[in-house]
């Protein structure tokens, strides 16, 4: 039980950084949501960007392995880095974050058992973008 509201608690806070960060772009600052959103991947997912964009697939599986992160926080996980694919940055960059993308709802689908409407419509626009960039 205290678990379980360790994790709600948690989720609720990555809710309202992911909330905040999104309102930081629509608000045109968009320097500041970029280094928001970097340092919510080092500090609540354990991983830089630049080491998330710059690792392979099967070190990235690795790190996922390692982390166990329950369904919840992988979602969240998932909902940050496709933020991050999203924004301006090198187009390697952003066919490593659409691999790894794949990559995590790949894992919630089989491990976890979910699949949801907003992820659907996300891998959706993952597979195209790199069907498109092959």
């Amino acid at each position: 039980m205290y678990r379980r509201d360790l994790l709600t608690a948690e989720i609720q806070k990555l809710g309202l950084a992911l909330a905040r960060i999104m309102g930081l772009k629509e608000q045109g600052k968009l320097e500041e949501a970029a280094r928001d959103l970097d340092e919510i991947f080092g500090k609540e997912f354990g991983i830089l960007i630049s080491d998330l964009t710059a690792c392979s697939a099967s070190d990235f599986n690795l790190f996922l392995a390692e982390k166990e992160f329950p369904a919840e926080k992988l979602d969240m996980f998932s909902q940050f880095l496709f933020l991050k694919f999203n924004a301006d940055m090198e187009e390697k960059e952003r066919y490593s974050i659409a691999g790894k993308l794949q990559q995590i709802y790949l894992l919630l689908e089989t491990k976890y058992h979910i699949i949801n409407m907003i992820n659907l419509n996300r891998q959706k626009t993952v597979e195209h973008y790199l069907k498109l960039n092959s």
